[in-house]
């Protein structure tokens, strides 16, 4: 019976292929799985049948040999930099005829660094032994290899795999991450091992990728690696990452530190929009039932034209209940959709900002509440988001706006500031960054009570904030106490700073008693304790374009705007009114 499988071995007819895995920050290549293929002709084209056989002839360990030897030669011949991921079945490290020392000597003969391979160890098969087993890691360990736990989430006592072979890498099995978009148990699972590997040092990898909404939910959850189909199938020959996957992973963590700090009244619907499979009207309810059977986390399905103009959507629970019924199996069930789907759903504008569409979601009938929402781009189906996605989403970017904000006057803090210049300056954007500080604001604090001296904050914040919101994509901030800063784009800053500093001066005398304004100063003790006169509050604005300075970080723009800051109160204290320097 085990003639062919010794055929295979004898005259080595397998060869090797390679998978890459990639960084699913940057879209780069870290390394390659080897996979196994035996002849195309031959029984054992299913690998795993391959290595079952084996172990039942006492063949494992010279189908490992000649596995490994065939993978190392292969991947040496291509001199790739990157890591060399192999597979080990702990049931080989308990084969009478395992022999330490056997991968060493290949790597020696090809060239490559120990430091280059990681041992896949498979969760499929269970490990009899801890002690024995750890001993033969820790060995491998101290020679330089690096270790990885296999389809975690299938096998064996996963988390005591873990716990006792302390791995380097984590490989989520295919079965966690095949429609983890729609699955929100799932995404807890894996949400959960992101949290427990960046606290120990351990590297995430998800297996069997193979849906595009499925890689911008593991980038959203922050895994670390992945491989799979759509990434890139297995090949004789080390593949890069294609163009349009490196891409997609690029421009989705772009997005995500594009929104890190922002307010969902910032974040257009489409960008949490998930690709999903539209249907022709003419489908029948039979083929719309199969689609549901076949996978129950599908909740809805968009109903399209053929030049793909959205013209309804039909949920499972309205199907279900209209073939429910006792004659409804025979009336529907042969005859198209449009005849029981939804015609006015709600559609919405791929640009159309979350907060916004929030508002129109509560103010939906109370049986479509929760059905999917429907997003446009150029007037054609683009994609859905399903009620909980939208809420999830809000909540979360309020949360982090509220964390990260100021919580006299509610801008966002300095956290957010540095992200939002720090972005600006990699992109490079051309921008006005506007510094504000209110002149002789302590003396006033100290004379009136901080209660009044907040009321001044508030009042400036809300100033700039009346002007500076008019300007498209805008940003105010407020670094603490009296300081603001904002950034504009292709705007006149003359103009901006001018009618801010008219409003301000027109109203900060009524922030004093009738005698002080009358006046024009207050009495007060400076740094070195000695009494004088403070005139009224004045603002002063630093403004620094970066249209014809290349700044390359935060801390060099910051120093010219500190630097232009210091000027401006010079300049205000000459004059002892508001004044703006650019």
């Amino acid at each position: 019976m085990s003639y062919e499988l010794r055929k295979i071995i004898s005259t080595n007819s397998l060869r090797s292929v390679f998978q890459p895995i990639v960084s699913l920050q940057t879209g780069d290549v870290i390394g390659y799985e080897a996979l196994t293929r035996a002849p195309v002709n031959s029984k054992y084209i299913n690998p795993e049948i391959l290595f079952e056989e084996a172990k039942t002839h006492d063949l494992l360990w010279d189908l490992e040999i000649l596995c490994r030897s065939n993978a190392i030669k292969a991947f040496s011949s291509q001199n790739s930099d990157k890591f060399l991921f192999v597979n080990i079945d702990p049931a080989v490290l308990k084969d009478e005829h395992f022999t330490k020392g056997f991968t060493k000597e290949i790597l020696t003969e090809y060239n490559i660094n120990p430091m280059s391979i990681v041992f896949e160890i498979t969760e499929k098969t269970s490990i009899d032994s801890y002690a024995d087993f750890n001993e033969v890691l820790k060995y491998y360990k101290s020679q330089g290899y690096k270790i990885a736990i296999d389809d975690v989430g299938t096998g064996y006592s996963g988390l005591t795999t873990i716990a006792k072979t302390r791995p380097n890498y984590i490989k989520m099995d295919m079965s966690l991450i095949k429609n983890v978009t729609r699955d929100n148990f799932k995404k807890a699972i894996i949400k959960s091992f992101v949290e427990f590997a960046n606290s120990t040092n351990i590297k995430i990898i998800a297996e069997g990728i193979e849906d595009v909404s499925d890689l911008y939910t593991l980038i959203e959850i922050g895994v670390h690696y992945g491989q799979g189909f759509l990434i890139n199938k297995p090949a004789e020959k080390l593949l890069e990452t294609s163009e349009i996957i490196k891409k997609r992973i690029i421009n989705k963590n772009s997005s995500l530190k594009k929104h890190c700090f922002s307010s969902s009244s910032n974040v257009e619907i489409g960008e949490i929009a998930r690709i999903e499979r539209s249907v022709l009207s003419t489908i029948t309810c039979s083929e719309i039932d199969k689609i549901f059977k076949s996978n129950t986390n599908i909740k809805g399905i968009p109903i399209v034209s053929s030049n793909n103009s959205v013209l309804g959507i039909i949920m499972s629970y309205n199907l279900f209940s209209k073939v429910g019924t006792q004659y409804g199996w025979s009336i529907f069930m042969k005859r198209p959709v449009h005849l029981i789907m939804d015609p006015n759903p709600l559609i919405v504008d791929y640009y159309t900002p979350l907060d916004k569409v929030s508002k129109i979601v509560i103010s939906r009938e109370e049986d479509k509440l929760y059905d999917y929402i429907i997003v446009e781009k150029d007037s054609k189906y683009y994609g859905i988001v399903p009620v909980i996605s939208l809420l999830e989403k809000t909540m979360e970017f309020e949360i982090n706006v509220a964390k990260y904000s100021n919580p006299l006057t509610g801008l966002p803090g300095n956290m957010v500031i540095e992200n939002s210049i720090s972005r600006l300056i990699s992109e490079k954007k051309e921008f006005s960054l506007l510094y504000f500080d209110i002149n002789d604001f302590k003396a006033f604090n100290d004379t009136y009570g901080f209660e009044k001296g907040d009321r001044v904050l508030s009042f400036t914040a809300s100033t700039i904030h009346k002007h500076t919101c008019l300007i498209k994509d805008s940003f105010l901030g407020h670094i603490g106490g009296d300081d603001f800063v904002a950034i504009i784009f292709g705007h006149d800053a003359y103009n901006l700073c001018q009618n801010i500093i008219n409003e301000f001066d027109s109203n900060i005398p009524s922030f004093y008693n009738d005698d002080d304004r009358k006046k024009g100063y207050i009495r007060s003790f400076n740094r070195n304790n000695n009494e004088e006169n403070y005139p009224l509050m004045s603002i002063s604005i630093a403004v620094v374009l970066n249209k014809n300075k290349d700044y390359s970080s935060i801390y060099e723009l910051t120093e010219d705007a500190a630097r232009m800051k210091k000027k401006c109160k010079i300049q205000s204290k000459k004059v002892m009114k508001s004044c703006f320097l650019v």
